[in-house]
């Protein structure tokens, strides 16, 4: 028998405690709430939730929010919010200190959030987001530290 940690119906899930940037912390350290795992938001709720994770320097709960509605929501709009999980995981590994791992994810979120420019929907600022995104890229590949990256703004002022 496994000593992974199992949900009552015995799926595998991870209930260590978290940092603020979703790094497992040893069991009985003290982590940082958690997105729950059957979190249920409409758009507009999720993108306001995002947001105020980001704002607060928690981009890796930011895209477990983004992350629950791309698994729930609408076929037509999982890339977009596939897109908003990546760029804010990308975020996160910038933060980590893994600059391969974030252009990586910033490179996929934005091609995916892309799909939506012409059109954005529940307010969002693709292209500012996609400049968001290209800031980062650029500043990444020029090898230059990034001691504080700019917190993305979701949606149009």
């Amino acid at each position: 028998m496994s000593d992974r940690d199992r949900t009552p119906d015995g799926k595998p899930q991870n209930a260590r405690p978290r940092d603020a940037l979703g790094r497992p912390l040893p069991y009985g350290e003290e982590g940082v709430e958690r997105v729950p795992d059957d979190l249920e938001l409409d758009p507009d709720e999720a993108v306001t939730e995002g947001q105020r994770l980001l704002d607060h320097g928690y981009p890796f709960h930011a895209h477990e929010v983004f992350e629950s509605v791309w698994k729930t929501g609408p076929p037509e709009e999982r890339p977009l919010w596939q897109g908003l999980a990546q760029l804010s995981v990308g975020l996160t590994h910038l933060l980590r200190g893994n600059p391969k791992g974030a252009l990586s994810l910033l490179r996929q979120g934005q091609a995916r959030i892309r799909h939506f420019e012409d059109v954005p929907p529940h307010g969002l600022d693709i292209d500012g987001l996609s400049a968001w995104a290209d800031h980062l890229i650029t500043e990444i590949e020029s090898g230059a530290p990034i001691p504080e990256p700019p917190t993305p703004r979701l949606r149009l002022p």
